[in-house]
């Protein structure tokens, strides 16, 4: 009997240099006999059309060809990465029949259809009115990830706008350590459709769980349509910056480690004297050698580097743009007593003041 045509859709790729994200493969003229021993064996020839004005990969036609004759059926065909030999580019790949019919789509649509009376809790619909929510539900589908399965990839293009209706999900760094979670009615992948940008952060599943989602196009389509979703999403960028500061904020005014390629040596001095912090901050990697400052409840009471100590350390560590810094809490009992150096802010816009003057001198 004749196998059903299979379409395969890129919904992944990392530096491909043929394919990109939407792209479709259809593989056909395949069939399936019954031999003697009464296993399916394939006897027809795969063709496989790769999406127009694309070209032909070799490698990746024989890595879908042996995805067909590995599953005995269409419905068994697992999403999967593949890496191509042939280059450094890989891409991931989903599979449908053609001859899915309307009945599968139908229970689709019915189930996001038991779940509205959830939906319309969520923030995100709230922006829509009860008279063009039931067009707006229709542009969603619904899926179900696993444990530790990648939602989004940090790089790769932007191709859905995600809403939680289950579970959690933990956004990553570039470790992969998770640095934020969101849960459900939370929503994700927003900022890459918006901008026109690659994602900017690793998004994985916490456990099981269910979103939401529609692509790039119909997400474009509905804040055409729909204006008061703009606010919603500006409304959210300004929380997540407020929440992104306050963390970072705490992690500078903390034990920790860092880079001045990432906050410039003003910032993070006023930081520690702002949250009146009691330790001492160690800059390594310096042109001049290693720095060190002593906070006392953010009063600076110790400075020294390249040579020179106090006020005139203080005013030379202002110039430098690289190097590695970690503040560790405490300070040794004798430190308590000595006096700082001089009010805080009023060094800091002298040291400003004289880079400046510097920039000025250079440039005449």
């Amino acid at each position: 009997m004749d196998f059903p045509k299979i379409y395969f859709r890129v919904s992944e790729t990392r530096h491909c240099p043929l394919y990109r994200f939407g792209d479709i493969f259809q593989i056909s003229g395949i069939a399936i006999s019954m031999d003697n021993s009464g296993e399916h064996t394939f006897i027809n020839t795969t063709v496989i059309h790769s999406p127009v004005n694309r070209g032909q990969c070799k490698v990746l036609n024989g890595d879908l060809t042996r995805i067909i004759i590995e599953y005995e059926r269409a419905d068994q065909i697992p999403d999967c990465m593949i890496s191509c030999s042939g280059c450094t580019g890989s891409i991931r790949v989903e599979h449908h029949r053609a001859r899915r019919n309307d009945g599968e789509a139908h229970g689709a649509n019915s189930q996001i259809n038991s779940i509205q009376h959830i939906l319309r809790e969520f923030s995100f619909f709230n922006n829509i009115d009860d008279h063009h929510f039931n067009k707006v539900i229709k542009y969603f589908k619904l899926r179900d990830y696993n444990k530790n399965d990648i939602i989004l990839r940090k790089g790769d293009p932007g191709g859905y706008f995600y809403i939680i209706v289950s579970g959690q999900v933990d956004i990553l760094n570039d470790a992969a350590l998770p640095i934020s979670r969101l849960q459900r009615g939370e929503v994700f992948g927003e900022m890459s459709l918006i901008c026109d940008e690659n994602v900017g952060a690793t998004v994985q599943a916490r456990g099981p769980c269910q979103l939401l989602y529609i692509d790039h196009k119909h997400f474009k389509s509905l804040l055409e349509k729909y204006p008061t979703l703009h606010m919603f999403f500006t409304r959210l960028l300004a929380r997540r910056l407020t929440d992104s500061n306050k963390i970072r904020s705490d992690e500078y005014a903390s034990g920790m480690i860092g880079k001045l390629e990432e906050i410039p040596p003003e910032a993070l001095l006023q930081t520690l004297n702002v949250n009146n912090k009691t330790g001492i901050l160690t800059i390594t990697q310096l042109p001049k050698g290693t720095a060190r400052f002593s906070f006392r409840h953010g009063s600076l009471i110790k400075a020294s580097y390249g040579g020179v100590k106090g006020e005139s350390a203080f005013y030379e560590i202002l110039r430098e743009k690289e190097g590695r810094f970690k503040f560790t809490p405490g300070l040794p009992p004798e430190d308590f007593d000595i006096p700082e150096i001089g009010y805080f802010m009023k060094l800091l816009m002298e040291g400003l003041q004289r880079i400046d003057e510097r920039t000025v001198h250079r440039s005449n």
